[in-house]
């Protein structure tokens, strides 16, 4: 039976008093959403593999058996961090598109300079969204979720403008070739390899640009 050490004597205490109390939704997502920020910063400096579960748990100043109260493993963590930064990457570019006054033009330039802000202000996060496998992403319903809604904002502002027949080319083929080109700048930007006159700040407005007068024919105005 579990005992306690008081002035040098044993005393005996009832096993229920060892059992954790129940965690309420709050200190749920709470804790959740410490260990991802830790987990974003950890898995983004050494990379996912080289990251266990003890280290996380030091990282906030926990026992090491405290995240698999909320995680079943590091995999599961790995996921949650991804889908966070896909539902707030989807968030940034879908309040760029309803808060940006102006005509479908107006809003889609917004969409494209609210995903460059969000690359460059959230690199880490941003990096573990695009560039990493992770094979089993698709058996966590909360980062299919939010990825498929990031996915849908990246295509999504270019269906006005089509609808007015403004737009030369399917919108989501279309969005994919905007989003191609946006990634490749910032990832180049993000890894060092841009420099000189093509850093990232002039070279996504250079390939906008040319993208746009290829694919977009007259006023947009809807």
């Amino acid at each position: 039976m579990p005992y306690a050490i008081d002035r040098g004597k044993r005393f005996f205490r009832s096993r229920e008093s060892f059992v954790p109390r129940p965690l309420s939704d709050d200190d749920i997502a709470d804790f959740r959403e410490r260990l991802c920020d830790a987990a974003e910063n950890l898995f983004a400096e050494h990379g996912a593999e080289a990251v266990t579960i003890r280290q996380l748990a030091e990282s906030i100043g926990v026992s090491p058996m405290t995240p698999y109260r909320y995680f079943e493993h590091k995999d599961a963590i790995l996921a949650a961090v991804r889908a966070r930064g896909f539902q707030r990457h989807a968030e940034s570019l879908e309040t760029a598109w309803r808060d940006t006054p102006g005509d479908a033009r107006d809003k889609a330039r917004a969409v494209v300079a609210a995903y460059v802000r969000f690359a460059f202000d959230h690199p880490q996060a941003y990096t573990l969204m695009f560039d990493i496998n992770q094979p089993t992403e698709g058996q966590y319903p909360d980062f299919e979720r939010a990825a498929e809604r990031s996915r849908r904002t990246m295509t999504l502002y270019l269906e006005p403008i089509a609808a007015a027949g403004r737009l030369q080319g399917d919108p989501v083929l279309v969005g994919h070739m905007f989003w191609a080109a946006i990634h490749g700048a910032i990832m180049l930007q993000l890894t060092g390899r841009l420099g000189g006159d093509c850093e990232a700040d002039v070279l996504i407005p250079a390939l906008m640009e040319t993208i746009s007068a290829a694919v977009f024919t007259g006023d947009t105005e809807t």
